[in-house]
C-alpha cells in the first residue's frame, strides 16, 4: 500500500515538473512582444515606451527590419493616460538614426 502511495507521489510530481518546463517564459514573450522584460505596474509615477526600430504600420518595410507594432503602442499609451498615478512618459528611441516616423495617432498621443 505504501508502493501505491508513494508511486502516486511520483508521477504528481512529474507531471507538476512537465507543466512547468512546458509553461512559456513570460519575460521571454514579453520580450518577443513589447520590447521589454518587465512591463510596467501601475505602481511607478515614471512610464516607460521603448520604440525599437520602425513603427509597424506606418510605412512597410522589409521583414528584417525590427518594428513596434501599433497594437502594442496605442494600448500602453492609452493605459498611462488614463493611470492617475503616471506623472510622465519617457520614450526611448532606439532606431537607425534616432529618427521615428509614425501615424497621427501615435504624434497625438504622445503630444
Amino acid at each position: 500500500m505504501a508502493d501505491k502511495n508513494t508511486e502516486k507521489k511520483g508521477k504528481s510530481e512529474e507531471i507538476t515538473k512537465n507543466e512547468e518546463e512546458s509553461k512559456p517564459n513570460d519575460g521571454v514573450q514579453n520580450i518577443k512582444e513589447l520590447g521589454v522584460l518587465n512591463v510596467a505596474s501601475g505602481d511607478d509615477s515614471i512610464q516607460i515606451l521603448p520604440i525599437i526600430g520602425q513603427i509597424e504600420g506606418h510605412n512597410m518595410g522589409s521583414p528584417q527590419t525590427k518594428v513596434t507594432k501599433y497594437e502594442h503602442v496605442i494600448p500602453q499609451l492609452v493605459a498611462m493616460e488614463r493611470d492617475e498615478k503616471v506623472k510622465g512618459i519617457l520614450v526611448i528611441l532606439n532606431t537607425v538614426g534616432g529618427d521615428v516616423e509614425a501615424g497621427l495617432a501615435i504624434a497625438e498621443m504622445i503630444n
